[in-house]
């Protein structure tokens, strides 16, 4: 029961952090610290911290089916055709994150995972860091006319950009939407646009970080999973997919009125909290 209760805790963070620019994973890597799963092993944890994820996806799917499936009857062919050609960017700008994420996934798991110290100090700088760079560019960009106001207007080359500052959300503690958003915004493009464009990238980053945890996790490592961890996994997944619903309404409801900036001044807070907690549980 206490599992279950921590993976309905784990799938509200998963659902509310994967889409607000605040580092889903920092808060989930965080809060497991604190009270991580009992009586599983390193790795099915590793595993629930990236599947959780699908419950995610599948919220973004709902939400956004008129506008990503591109074989609607209703549609006519310009528009089946712009359905593609966003489609298009999408996996334009997911290649830099799938090929620099195989490349050093060992590397960032063996040295920033490995310790809980080095990992709550990383996460840390990367919520401060990135914190103030969501101000900086938001109060640069002030008064500025958006050089980008819809999807339809985003280039290729705007969507491989965009997906270079993904790769930085390999990192933990950045966040993929907060580095995709940053990118976007830098770019110029509007607040709705950034925040679209950053949940439909999240499809085929998402899909294949799971798949290839997966795929190591039962074929390479050849390790099996309990009834009851298959459960735990699929009630984190529901309750991420909930949440998830909410949180992106949410977002867009807010980016038409808001900047970005109080999700920055969110981070630096958090990040200097991460300091106090890193400094009393392993220093002091």
């Amino acid at each position: 029961m206490l599992n279950l209760l921590i993976v309905i805790i784990l799938g509200i963070i998963q659902g509310i952090t994967e889409w607000l620019p605040v580092s889903s994973t920092g808060h989930m890597l965080l809060f497991e610290d604190l009270l991580p799963l009992r009586n599983v092993t390193p790795a099915y944890r590793d595993l629930f911290m990236v599947v959780i994820q699908f419950g995610s996806i599948l919220a973004v799917l709902v939400l956004f089916w008129n506008k990503l499936w591109p074989f609607g009857k209703q549609k006519t062919p310009e528009e089946k055709k712009s359905t593609w050609n966003l489609w298009g960017k999408v996996l334009v700008a997911a290649i830099p994150a799938a090929i620099i994420g195989l490349l050093l996934d060992s590397v960032i798991s063996d040295y920033i995972y490995g310790k809980n110290i080095v990992k709550c100090a990383v996460i840390a700088g990367t919520l401060i860091l990135y914190g103030v760079a969501f101000i900086v560019v938001e109060r640069v960009l002030k008064g500025k006319q958006n050089r980008v106001e819809t999807l339809s207007e985003l280039s290729y080359r705007d969507a491989l950009l965009i997906g270079c500052f993904q790769v930085l959300a390999l990192i933990p503690g950045t966040s993929r939407s907060g580095a995709t958003i940053v990118g976007a915004r830098t770019l110029r493009i509007s607040r709705p646009a950034a925040a679209e464009f950053s949940f439909f990238l999240a499809i085929p980053v998402m899909f294949g970080a799971s798949a290839l945890k997966i795929g190591k996790y039962f074929l390479i490592d050849h390790l099996t999973v309990t009834g009851v961890e298959v459960g735990l996994l699929f009630a984190g997944m529901a309750v991420a997919f909930l949440v998830s619903l909410l949180a992106i309404r949410f977002l867009m409801a807010f980016v038409r009125r808001h900047s970005f900036e109080p999700f920055g001044w969110y981070r630096i807070g958090l990040g200097a909290a991460v300091i106090l907690y890193m400094v009393f549980r392993y220093i002091v």
